[in-house]
């Protein structure tokens, strides 16, 4: 094992103290035989963290290409941790709430942030409205956007909350506002280690620009889409499949996916930024998405998730207060999104589904 995974004697985990690597692991055999799915899933990596290997398997959600196994130097890990404890202002002895699942990077990240800079954890099941349940305060938590819009009652008892995994919806940025929590949206993927830059979501601060943690930098390259370096948290610059706009080498604002892009008579439209004007109006989840035409190229389509097709002459009239080059031609109904395991639609599927009604 490398000499900098240790554990910090600071470390706590619902209460419990350890004094050495070798308790904790005892501690995570004994919780994998015997606890909930969600702390089977902390115990594996708990026990995989402090073994004699320098990097953990991690699978990609597919940011920069088909999802695929990966290897994570475990110091790389470190780094990042303590990129985000130097971005935040958090040190020894914070308390953070664990309300992700540790199957994938986000939750594994918090657990190594504790570990390693001695934070007082308080890990509960990654419910949609976990906080909820208990009256405990936090100086720092992450969540999904479905987390925090379950929770927004309760979201004062935490200091300051990162949210990842999804577009925050306008409406819920506008119902953050009035919240005392520092609110920040990450941007980051499990190849960069979860965040690489954060921008604020409410308060004076607030901002549609994202900029970077320590030691990371940013380009593009020639398709537009955003190039991330952070050398102590990888070896190599991750080609990213995100278009942005580029303010300088340490910040810049997120148009939407490379592939998303909709060429409709030649004006190059982005689904994602469209969404997010939309979700003012639109209350049940959709998408915007494009079919094959000869005429233009790709012709902007509307597809709703309803269970009623009829319901969908509703929303005429909201896409026909939209630019002619915004306005989507056609609307598709599907009774039921199809969605990747940590809950993001898939848009390629949808694509194909619409093809075959079309």
């Amino acid at each position: 094992m490398e000499p900098s995974i240790k554990l910090h004697p600071s470390f706590k985990f619902n209460g419990l103290e350890f004094e050495t690597s070798e308790e904790i692991v005892l501690f995570a055999k004994q919780l994998k035989e015997n606890g909930a799915s969600h702390e089977i899933a902390i115990a594996k990596f708990i026990v995989k963290w402090f073994n004699e290997k320098p990097y953990i398997k991690v699978k990609t959600s597919g940011s920069t290409g088909t999802p695929k196994k990966i290897k994570l130097l475990k110091t790389n890990m470190v780094h990042s941790a303590f990129a985000t404890g130097v971005y935040f202002n958090l040190g020894t002895n914070n308390t953070a709430l664990l309300c992700l699942s540790a199957k994938y990077i986000a939750g594994k990240m918090m657990l190594v942030r504790a570990l390693t800079m001695g934070w007082d954890l308080h890990v509960v099941a990654p419910d949609k409205d976990a906080i909820t349940q208990y009256d405990n305060t936090y100086d720092f938590a992450a969540m999904v956007p479905y987390q925090v819009y379950h929770t927004l009652n309760a979201l004062d008892k935490i200091k300051k909350l990162i949210i990842g995994g999804g577009v925050i919806d306008p409406d819920l940025e506008a119902k953050l506002q009035t919240k005392s929590t520092q609110v920040y949206a990450t941007y980051g993927m499990t190849e960069t280690i979860t965040h690489v830059a954060v921008r604020r979501v409410n308060g004076e601060d607030k901002t549609n620009v994202y900029s970077a943690l320590p030691n990371v930098s940013f380009d593009l390259d020639s398709r537009g889409c955003l190039v991330i370096d952070a050398p102590i948290q990888g070896s190599s610059k991750v080609v990213t499949n995100d278009l942005v706009t580029l303010h300088d080498t340490k910040s810049f604002e997120w148009l939407g996916r490379y592939d998303n892009v909709i060429n409709s008579g030649g004006v190059k439209l982005y689904p994602e930024k469209m969404e997010l004007l939309l979700r003012n109006f639109i209350k049940v989840p959709f998408i915007i998405s494009s079919l094959q035409d000869q005429a233009l190229g790709e012709q902007l389509i509307l597809v709703l998730q309803l269970d009623d097709p009829k319901q969908a002459a509703t929303y005429r009239e909201v896409i026909s207060e939209l630019e002619p080059y915004h306005r989507p031609k056609k609307i598709f109904t599907l009774s039921k999104f199809p969605l990747t395991q940590t809950g993001k639609v898939k848009r390629s599927a949808i694509r194909d589904l619409i093809k075959g009604y079309n």
